[in-house]
């Protein structure tokens, strides 16, 4: 029910919903409608738990890679976010010099209440080092845990930013790949066929540098002298491209597993995760032992008619 929803909406979501069960409830006094109230939010808390407690699994199960080593594919990596210019962007709302932002507007209703005007987050990449290699990393989609938040007014607006900064130690749970280098993915019969097509668009080079027998054309045993060079040529390419240092990159998983990019170490991440949870395996137990009491017909006076 939750997988598909990042986390910082799921705490939101969860909070209202059991508050706006709780209002219904109690202007209802009918015993069904908290019976039914009752059911909802310990079905909610039952998915919240759920959720909580597979992400406090997938941190404490993987173990944090060195970037150099790390294996293509779902990895949790740790390292200091660059402070180089190429790597920083500026919040929209306070200019703030950072490597992530998120940011809400809100303006006043007519009954003095906020109302959401605008939202936005940056989908920038950044680097981050852990002292044995580099990785690009492409926030979108990630669930951003813990970073620096601000609320600031400004006449009838209230604006506030969650931001990530440069120099502070990001932890990132994703997959892991390494684009170009050793793992580029090349296919020699095309980049042939390519380059003998290049060769035909000039015909005088072509007949200068295979044209042996100078009859003014290619034929079938001067061909497959230019095909023979082609694949030589290309192989030596691929050979060059394959030297070369890759481009490390972690980003959203393709199969759906959690993406978390965080400013909190694995353990208080751990730790947050599972309060999370035991609050709402509590709300689960609560809410599912009286609506049960409720539904079997017992009364409690001042809150059912």
């Amino acid at each position: 029910m939750f997988s598909g929803i990042r986390g910082y909406y799921v705490e939101g979501l969860t909070a209202s919903s059991h508050f706006g069960l709780f209002y219904i409830a109690i202007h209802s006094k009918e015993r069904m409608v908290w019976v039914g109230c009752l059911a909802l939010m310990a079905v909610i808390s039952f998915f919240a738990w759920v959720s909580n407690y597979r992400r406090s699994r997938l941190v404490s199960d993987t173990p944090i890679s060195r970037i150099a080593s790390a294996a293509q594919g779902y990895v949790e990596l740790s390292g200091r976010a660059s402070v180089d210019r190429d790597n920083l962007i500026a919040s929209p709302l306070s200019g703030t010099s950072c490597i992530w932002y998120r940011y809400w507007v809100y303006t006043k209703n007519s009954k003095d209440g906020w109302v959401q005007s605008d939202h936005g987050v940056s989908s920038s990449t950044f680097e981050i080092n852990d002292g044995s290699g580099k990785c690009q990393i492409d926030p979108d989609n990630a669930e951003v845990i813990g970073p620096d938040r601000k609320t600031t007014y400004d006449g009838g607006y209230k604006n506030v930013e969650e931001l990530l900064y440069g120099g502070g130690i990001i932890y990132a749970l994703g997959e892991f790949t390494t684009v170009g280098g050793a793992n580029s993915t090349l296919d020699l019969k095309q980049d042939v066929s390519e380059l003998l097509a290049s060769w035909k668009q000039n015909p005088v080079a072509l007949k200068q540098r295979f044209d042996l027998d100078k009859n003014g054309e290619i034929d079938m045993r001067e061909w497959e002298l230019a095909r023979r060079e082609a694949v030589k040529e290309v192989t030596m390419q691929h050979r060059e491209i394959r030297s070369q240092s890759g481009v490390n990159v972690i980003r959203a998983p393709r199969d759906g597993r959690v993406f978390i990019l965080s400013s909190l170490s694995p353990d208080k991440l751990k730790s947050r995760f599972l309060l999370w949870g035991a609050l709402h395996l509590s709300i689960l137990i609560a809410a599912a032992t009286a609506s049960f009491w409720l539904w079997q017909g017992h009364y409690v006076q001042g809150l059912l008619n």
